[in-house]
């Protein structure tokens, strides 16, 4: 029953497909319109012309501009995306935990974090730090109030990763004297990265772009620095600048995207094909054969 797959509807059949085929040569046709029409609009009123848009090739600093914050944009990610992966994995042990004390005020954090949004978090550190005492700069203000909100989501992410997991593994990693943690380590966690790693590209693609949220801050990540240009350049200069942003976003996002698949990948083939394998693997003696039972 196990090795059946799970079917949720039929193939389409014949009409089926030519329904499918045709609806899809109308939306093309009605998007490439609408593109076309825009483009029209825009050529207009003067918005495709070559001056305005030679405007990366005259401005080098305009392109220093923005190469600095994004590398202010993608500073922020990264440090945010590894702080709010190790906070998803300390909120979902605790929230796994058995005992109560360690459990309730794990699932409590998560729940007022997700509860919050992104941008009061990033505010309260920024003000509301200070006024504790702690000065904080806009980098570690921004990258605090997304560890939190993120850590909360990845939290949950991991753990039903683990809830996904066959029961029958726990119980051989255990039976072979693997203890709690090392159950988490070496079973649990890596089958679980790999079935949410779609939703874990997603969840950190988000972190990436709330990190304009610093614009609220002050901080010269990318977005503050293109409207910074278009204060300076005029607002004619607007578009431009931003097609270019948004296709830097756009590129960004793309690699992270293709780093999660070879990451992916990568592992499949390092972990093997067999689950079962895996838990035999993690707590194989020195020969490669499982200690014998007493």
């Amino acid at each position: 029953m196990s090795g059946t797959p799970l079917v949720l509807a039929d193939p389409p059949g014949p009409r089926g497909r030519q329904r499918i085929l045709l609806g899809s040569i109308v939306a093309a046709a009605v998007f490439a319109g609408l593109v076309a029409l825009a483009l029209t609009r825009l050529a207009d009123k003067g918005q495709l012309d070559g001056e305005l848009w030679r405007v990366f090739l005259d401005q080098p600093a305009l392109r220093t501009l923005l190469w600095k914050g994004l590398l202010a944009t993608l500073r922020a990610a990264a440090t945010g995306m590894v702080l709010a992966v190790a906070l998803g994995l300390l909120l979902a042990l605790g929230q796994m935990s058995k005992r109560r004390a360690v459990r309730l005020p794990a699932t409590a954090v998560v729940e007022l974090l997700r509860s919050l949004p992104v941008l009061m978090l990033i505010l309260f550190a920024y003000l509301g730090l200070p006024a504790l005492g702690w000065q904080v700069s806009t980098f570690w203000a921004l990258v605090l109030g997304l560890t939190a909100y993120n850590g909360a989501v990845l939290s949950e992410i991991f753990r039903a990763g683990v809830g996904a997991i066959d029961r029958g593994q726990t119980e051989a990693a255990a039976a072979l004297g693997l203890r709690p943690l090392q159950i988490f380590r070496l079973v649990q966690l890596p089958q679980a990265v790999r079935r949410m790693s779609p939703t874990l590209v997603s969840q950190l693609v988000t972190l990436l772009k709330d990190t304009s949220l610093g614009f609220v801050i002050a901080y010269s990540e990318l977005l503050r620095s293109g409207r910074g240009a278009v204060e300076f350049l005029g607002s004619d200069y607007a578009l431009p600048i931003y097609t270019v942003m948004a296709l830097m976003y756009i590129v960004t996002n793309g690699l992270l995207s293709l780093l999660a698949r070879w990451l992916d990948r990568r592992q499949s083939r390092r972990l093997g094909t067999g689950h079962a394998a895996l838990v035999l693997d993690t707590a194989a003696g020195p020969d490669g054969r499982p200690p014998a039972q007493p």
